[in-house]
């Protein structure tokens, strides 16, 4: 998938912090989903495309804390722009619509953490507002539920969102371009 330069496009990564790569209760497959991290933000960055991202605050993820930090491996550019949330929507009161339409987005590529609550919630969310939304299927992740394993949350997921509310790619699949 080519995503032209004209489109207004933002990747946003939601999520992505030290707590959930921690040894003693790691996110499902956390290694692979930085990998995936660090490729779509290369090539977005490669294309001049905004990479915009939310950062979690309750209290485990204390302002300030080391679990809090953005991981070091996708850490932000200087000037690439950090929205700070205490719910599972990336959108509810925080200015992330408001940063969106001044960089005059129109199409959010979504990728990062946690697949049923702040993936799920920010996707359904941004295509009520009227964005186009491409939810990167192989970049997302959670942990596994007594009843569903982490995959089986993924998987359903992406069935789920990408049948009403989101366009579904794989992390080769999404190209920038200039």
């Amino acid at each position: 998938m080519k995503l032209e330069k004209t489109t207004k496009t933002a990747l946003l990564i939601i999520d992505v912090q030290n707590a959930m790569f921690d040894e003693s209760n790691p996110i499902y497959d956390g290694d692979q989903l930085l990998s995936n991290l660090k490729d779509l933000i290369r090539k977005a960055r490669t294309a001049n495309i905004p990479v915009f991202y939310v950062q979690h605050n309750d209290e485990e993820f204390v302002t300030g804390s080391p679990p809090w930090e953005i991981h070091y491996s996708i850490a932000p550019n200087e000037g690439e722009i950090i929205i700070q949330k205490s719910t599972p929507d990336s959108f509810h009161q925080t200015d992330l619509v408001e940063k969106l339409k001044v960089h005059q987005i129109e199409h959010i590529i979504i990728a990062g953490n946690q697949t049923e609550y702040c993936i799920d919630t920010t996707v359904r969310r941004a295509c009520s507002l009227g964005f186009k939304v491409t939810l990167v299927k192989d970049a997302h992740r959670t942990w596994n539920k007594n009843t569903l394993s982490a995959q089986q949350i993924i998987i359903h997921h992406n069935e789920v969102l990408g049948n009403a509310f989101a366009a579904l790619k794989s992390t080769k699949e999404i190209q920038f371009s200039e």
